[in-house]
């Protein structure tokens, strides 16, 4: 008995068809066995990223004086004001478009070095692999904290892109020392190989073989950066080293502790940046969490050990 070529295809064809249908289940799959720790972190980061954008909307004039100083929280100033009358929910509004901007911005610029020296150095090697790795330990074994406030108090024009700029300088190197060791594990397996074999262009290997796995940790390699960046500018602007023109979460604590706000008792001008720098930096902490139980396979192996816990426990008590 022999089969036609029609029969023959008809079975892989069949296969192929429920393949596709069964693409958009995974993924919904996916999505919905998402971590709760995911969920939450980026809900939170979505409402400040549209508080950010809103706030020139809502608080047009956040630095605006009245006579009404020191005033706790009230119906007309729910966060209260400061010593010279400022609303102090205004300038928290304000304060978030320059948070979540310098971590962004510097978030993006620590990727984007990390993936020059790390990913380029490791994938390339010989003396392309030694130089990056030079300046990457030089850079890593400086101080952080006293190089940034060097840095910052030698640059004559402090604005939200330059304070994220020396930010992301300072704090690279970390990084790219990551990358790069997830770089040479990659770089010796049998699909980069058989790239190799098949006279893949450089470019097309690091794009289509080397790149795609290590999304998951550059995903959170930017995450950290923009938490280390908004402390750090915290931290900065509490030291009087910030932007001096733009409004940020700690440029509000640090005028609340040149008017000794602590001892005059007016909580309300320092409680509210610093539990949006809180919560914020929760959020970002959140969602890096969920992705190192996503990428490290024994983080991964307890979450799908306590799902299927869950899912037989809902069964056992139905």
């Amino acid at each position: 008995m022999t089969f036609s070529e029609q029969e023959l295809a008809a079975p892989a064809a069949e296969h192929a068809v429920t393949a596709v249908d069964d693409a958009p289940r995974k993924r919904w799959a996916a999505f919905r066995n998402a971590s709760w720790k995911l969920w939450t972190g980026l809900a939170i980061c979505a409402f400040f990223v549209v508080i950010a954008f809103i706030a020139p909307l809502i608080a047009p004039n956040p630095n605006q004086t009245s006579s009404i100083g020191l005033q706790p929280p009230s119906f007309a100033h729910p966060f209260g004001t400061t010593n010279i009358g400022q609303d102090v929910l205004s300038q928290v509004l304000a304060g978030t478009t320059g948070s979540v901007a310098i971590g962004f911005i510097a978030g993006a610029i620590t990727v984007i070095l990390s993936m020059i020296f790390g990913v380029g150095g490791g994938f390339l090697g010989g003396k392309w692999d030694e130089a990056a790795s030079l300046i990457s330990n030089v850079f890593l074994v400086l101080p952080g904290l006293p190089l940034l406030i060097i840095v910052t108090d030698y640059v004559q024009s402090r604005s939200i892109v330059v304070i994220s700029i020396v930010i992301a300088i300072v704090s690279w190197a970390g990084a790219a020392r990551v990358l790069r060791a997830q770089t040479l594990s990659v770089r010796s397996r049998d699909y980069v190989d058989a790239a190799r074999v098949a006279s893949e262009s450089t470019w097309r290997i690091m794009l289509r073989e080397i790149l795609p796995n290590l999304m998951p940790i550059i995903a959170s390699q930017f995450v950290f950066g923009a938490l280390g960046a908004i402390l750090a500018e915290a931290g900065l602007s509490f030291l009087g080293l910030g932007a001096p023109g733009g409004k940020s979460w700690g440029s509000i604590l640090f005028f609340a502790q040149n008017a000794q706000a602590i001892t005059l008792g007016a909580w309300w001008w320092f409680v509210p940046p610093g539990l949006c720098i809180a919560v914020l930096g929760a959020a970002l902490g959140l969602i890096n969490f969920s992705i190192d139980e996503r990428i490290n396979p024994r983080l991964r192996t307890l979450a799908l050990v306590k799902r299927a816990s869950r899912d037989a426990h809902r069964k056992a008590t139905r």
